[in-house]
């Protein structure tokens, strides 16, 4: 992560939104306090993408004739979210 002043970073906007695109963040200071940062936009939730996954799944589970219990299902959510 790179730090740079609020100056500088006026100078350079245009460099720094490159990076950010890239995926890189930047800290931006005044006066050496860290006062903002400037990063690539997360994207949004995907309702649509999620339901068609959990289909799917439905879909195998039942062509692979798996029982899946509450408890699996669970621990698969906490695992997709790490």
């Amino acid at each position: 992560m790179k730090e740079i002043g609020a100056f500088e970073a006026k100078n350079k906007l245009a460099h720094l939104l490159d990076l950010a695109e890239k995926g890189e963040e930047i800290i931006i200071t005044r006066h050496g306090k860290r006062v903002a940062r400037l990063g690539p936009v997360r994207k949004p939730f995907d309702q649509e993408a999620a339901q068609r996954a959990a289909e799917d799944i439905i879909k195998l589970r039942r062509q692979l004739n798996i029982k899946v219990d509450q408890a699996t299902i669970r621990e698969w959510i906490e695992e997709g979210r790490h």
